[in-house]
């Protein structure tokens, strides 16, 4: 197995212009391949950030045209490509699913990722949103095997429930994936210390791509940005640019996990009172 390799956080603006989206996401994964990224992933709600009830009308199932696309858009470019979520008919009238899906380099489907936490929230300043509106949660802990390394899957609002994190940990992830569309109002204070905290509390690398800017869907007017990439010390390595679409580029060196494991072993130290 290939202890290094580079990967690639996406930065993008998704709206409700879903072939706009897919045009957006395929030029930045292919510049990132270009640049010799071996892992790819793009932000949560890439396909679609619009308006809440055409997301649910337009959600398509795991072998619909949207996941086919970015599978061959993986097997084309021979990358492992994480779709950071897109959305998923679920059996529920009026709601659908938040998903992950990570792609193999053959374009294989190599794991399925639902989130969990839902995006319910009153921030002070004006930011409402209630994600369980038009989404159903999932209840899976995803942790994929690949020829990369073991990678655990969240999405976004995940990031705020560390004992996801000691799960995904616990069985055996050396790479998170968090993709993002953290509110402005939320991210500008919190983004980076919950990054850092989730890398350096499990010792694992952290890979975040991120919405930027502004979407015009009515809830989510802007996201924060600032796609990173954190190291299992907790150190941001690279970050995308403040402002629009882009990329945060860094070597993923697993071998830096066992270190870090071995040199600050929490897993073996944890003890639960009671």
């Amino acid at each position: 197995m290939e202890r290094r390799f580079l990967a690639a956080a996406v930065q993008m603006t998704s709206t409700g212009d879903v072939e706009a989206n897919w045009a957006q996401a395929r030029e930045l994964v292919e510049r990132a391949v270009g640049y010799g990224a071996a892992w790819v992933g793009t932000p949560e709600n890439t396909t679609f950030l619009g308006p809440h009830a055409e997301k649910v009308r337009c959600a398509e199932p795991l072998d619909g045209p949207t996941p086919a696309r970015f599978a061959e858009l993986a097997a084309r470019l021979g990358v492992h490509l994480l779709l950071g979520s897109f959305n998923e008919r679920s059996a529920e009238p009026g709601r659908c699913h938040n998903t992950s899906v990570l792609f193999g380099p053959d374009g294989a489907v190599l794991a399925v990722y639902r989130k969990i936490h839902l995006f319910d929230v009153e921030v002070p300043g004006g930011v409402i949103f209630r994600e369980s509106e038009t989404v159903v949660a999932g209840g899976e802990v995803t942790v994929a095997a690949t020829p990369l390394g073991r990678v655990g899957l969240s999405i976004c609002y995940d990031l705020r429930f560390g004992e996801l994190y000691r799960r995904l940990a616990a069985e055996g992830a050396e790479v998170v994936a968090v993709p993002s569309a953290f509110t402005l109002a939320t991210g500008k204070d919190h983004w980076y210390p919950l990054l850092r905290t989730r890398a350096l509390e499990n010792g694992c690398w952290v890979i975040a791509p991120a919405q930027v800017g502004r979407h015009g869907d009515g809830g989510l007017k802007e996201s924060y940005g600032h796609a990173a990439i954190v190291d299992p010390w907790g150190q941001v390595v690279a970050s995308a640019a403040a402002e629009g679409p882009g990329l945060a580029l860094a070597e993923i060196d697993l071998d830096r996990v066992d270190r870090v494991r071995r040199a600050i072993p929490v897993a073996e130290h944890r003890r639960l009172p009671g």
